[in-house]
C-alpha cells in the first residue's frame, strides 16, 4: 500500500521537529532516512508495518526529558520502543509520531547483594541481568523465551512473564522501582530498593502500562538466590486431556513447581527436530516440570509428581539425574518459536489466559476452530498458570490466509474470555487485542482506565491508538462524554 505524499505544511512541520530533536540529540541520534527507518517499522507482530515519521535515540535521561518536553510543546505524538521483540504491536510506529528508541540505555548501574537488587537501564536485556549476578549465586526470575534479546524496560511495559513465573511471579512481582519521564518532561521515581511503600500503588499501575503513561529510563529489580537443587521431569500422555488433568492435580495437591510447560504433538516433533532434548515422539502431549528447593524437598516433590502423572495415565516419564540433563530438557521448549518457524512459512503467536481446570475444554475447542478455519494450530503454553500461546500456522503469500489467521486468533481469545479467562497473560494488548477489550471490560471500565492515563498524560500523546478501542479525550472524561468512532490503522500496510 502506497502512502500519500505529504503536503507542504506536513513537510515543514516534520523539518521543524527534526531540527528540535537534533538540537537535543546530536550526531547520529536522529534517524530520518527512509531506508534506515525501515528497521523500526514493526515489532514482533509483523502483520502490520508503518514507517515512523522520525526515530530519536537518546542516551541520557536528560535527553529523554528534553525530547518529551519538546514534543509536548509541539503537540507531537511519541511511540516508545525497546528491543522491538513485543508480539502485540505495542511498539508499532505511527506516521505522524516520533519513535523514541531506548536501545542505547544498556548499562547495569548498580548490583546490591545486601538488598538483593539490581538497578539497570531499560535497554539491558533480561538475560544480561542474570549473567551479571550468577557468579555470586543469584538470578532474575522472570524469563521470557526471548530473554536473550528482550529488554527489561520492555518487560516492565508489558509485564512480561516466562516459564518460571508460576512460582516466582511476573515482572510486576519482581520490580522494586522505576525512573520514568512523563510526557511534559518531568522525571519521577516510583519505588526503590525498599520492598514496599505506602500510598497508591503507582508502580503497579506503571508495570504493564504499555508505554501509555511514561517513558521508563531506569528499573530496579529483585534478584533471588539460586535454589540448592533443581530437577526436571518429562511426562508424556496419550492425549491432551490427560496432560491437562495432570496439571490440575499437581497444582491442586499444593505443589507449585518452579516451572511447568505443556506442548502438543505438533510442537513436540518440531522442537525435537530442531534440537535434541530427549522428547518422546509417540505421545500426544508433553509436560516439562521443574522442581526446585532443598534436596530433600525436591526429592519428595519429584516422587509426588511422578505418582500423579501415573495416576492420570502417563505413558512416558523421565527425571533428570544431572543439571546438564535438566537444562537439555529445556532447550527444546526455549526454542519453540524458531522450531515452529521451520514447519510453516508464517505463524501468529497468540496470548490468552484461562482457568487451569478448563484447559482440556479449551484445547478441544481450539481443535474444532482449527478445522473450521482450515489452518493448523500448534500449542505450547505455561500450563501451571493457564497462559496459552497457540501458534496459528499460515502462509501470507496465499490470499486470505492472514485474514483467516487473525479471525482464528480473535476467536481463541474470545474463547479464553468465555471460560473465565482474560485476553493476555504477558504479551500485552497493543494493537492486536485492542478491539477485543470490550469482550472483557464495560464502557465504564474503559473510561476509568483512561482516566488513569489522563492523570499521567493529559495531552494523550504517548503511544496513542494502542490498548483502547475507543478514544476518549481527557477533558471529556470528566464529563463522562465519549467521542465518536474507533482508532483503526487503515493506513498501515499489511504484511
Amino acid at each position: 500500500m502506497k502512502m500519500p505524499k505529504p503536503d507542504q505544511a506536513t513537510i515543514a512541520r516534520r523539518s521543524e521537529i527534526i531540527k528540535r530533536l537534533r538540537a537535543i540529540v546530536p550526531g547520529e541520534g536522529v534517524i530520518v532516512d527512509e531506508n534506515e527507518l525501515t528497521a523500526y517499522e514493526c515489532d514482533g507482530l509483523m502483520a502490520y508495518r508503518q514507517l515512523p515519521m522520525v526515530v530519536v535515540l537518546p542516551q541520557t535521561t536528560k535527553q529523554v526529558s528534553d525530547v518529551l518536553k519538546a514534543c509536548h510543546e509541539m503537540d507531537v505524538k511519541i511511540v516508545p520502543r525497546g528491543a522491538g521483540t513485543g508480539l502485540s504491536g505495542g511498539a508499532l510506529p505511527l506516521a505522524d509520531a516520533v519513535t523514541l528508541g531506548l536501545g542505547k540505555f544498556k548499562a547495569i548501574l548498580d548490583i546490591d547483594y545486601d538488598n538483593r537488587c539490581v538497578v539497570a537501564q531499560p535497554g539491558v536485556t533480561n538475560r544480561a541481568i542474570t549473567e551479571a549476578v550468577e557468579d555470586e549465586g543469584y538470578y532474575y526470575a522472570p524469563d521470557p523465551s526471548s530473554k536473550i534479546a528482550c529488554t527489561i524496560g520492555g518487560n516492565v511495559a508489558e509485564n512480561a512473564g516466562g516459564m518460571h513465573c508460576l512460582k516466582y511471579g511476573l515482572t510486576t512481582n519482581n520490580v522494586l522501582g522505576v525512573e520514568m519521564v512523563l510526557m511534559d518532561g518531568e522525571i519521577i521515581r516510583l519505588g526503590g530498593k525498599h520492598m514496599d511503600a505506602g500510598g497508591l500503588d503507582l508502580l503497579g499501575a506503571v508495570t504493564g502500562s504499555e508505554g501509555l503513561l511514561g517513558v521508563i529510563t531506569g528499573v530496579t529489580v529483585r534478584i533471588l538466590k539460586q535454589p540448592d537443587v533443581a530437577k526436571g521431569v518429562l511426562v508424556g500422555f496419550p492425549n491432551v486431556e490427560a496432560g491437562g488433568e495432570c496439571v490440575a492435580k499437581i497444582i491442586g495437591s499444593g505443589i507449585i513447581p518452579g516451572a511447568m510447560e505443556m506442548m502438543d504433538k505438533m510442537v513436540i516433533g518440531a522442537m525435537q527436530d530442531f534440537v535434541d532434548s530427549g522428547y518422546p515422539l509417540d505421545v500426544e502431549s508433553l509436560l516439562v516440570v521443574e522442581l526446585d528447593g532443598q534436596e530433600i524437598e525436591v526429592q519428595y516433590l519429584t516422587e509426588r509428581v511422578s505418582e500423579i502423572a501415573k495416576s492420570v495415565g502417563s505413558t512416558f516419564l523421565r527425571v533428570s539425574d544431572t543439571d546438564e540433563e535438566r537444562q537439555q530438557m529445556w532447550k527444546g521448549r526455549m526454542s519453540a518459536f524458531p522450531s515452529v518457524g521451520r514447519i510453516s512459512p508464517d505463524y501468529l503467536t497468540m496470548d490468552g489466559t484461562i482457568p487451569r481446570h478448563r484447559l482440556a475444554d479449551v484445547l478441544t475447542r481450539m481443535t474444532e476452530l482449527s478445522k473450521d478455519y482450515g489452518l493448523r494450530v500448534a500449542n505450547v503454553f505455561h500450563a501451571g498458570d493457564g497462559n496459552l500461546h497457540p501458534l496459528i500456522l499460515f502462509d501470507a503469500n496465499k490470499p486470505g490466509e492472514l485474514d483467516r489467521a487473525e479471525e482464528f486468533g480473535h476467536d481463541i481469545l474470545r474463547l479464553c474470555v468465555e471460560v473465565g479467562g482474560v485476553l493476555t497473560g504477558e504479551h500485552g494488548v497493543g494493537v492486536e487485542k485492542r478491539d477485543l477489550m470490550g469482550e472483557v471490560f464495560s464502557e465504564d471500565d474503559l473510561k476509568q482506565q483512561q482516566r488513569l492515563k489522563c492523570a499521567f498524560d493529559g495531552s494523550g500523546l504517548l503511544n496513542p491508538g494502542k490498548v483502547y478501542p475507543t478514544l476518549h479525550r481527557c477533558v471529556e472524561l470528566g464529563r463522562m462524554k465519549i467521542t465518536e468512532g474507533n482508532i483503526p490503522f487503515p493506513d498501515i500496510p499489511r504484511f
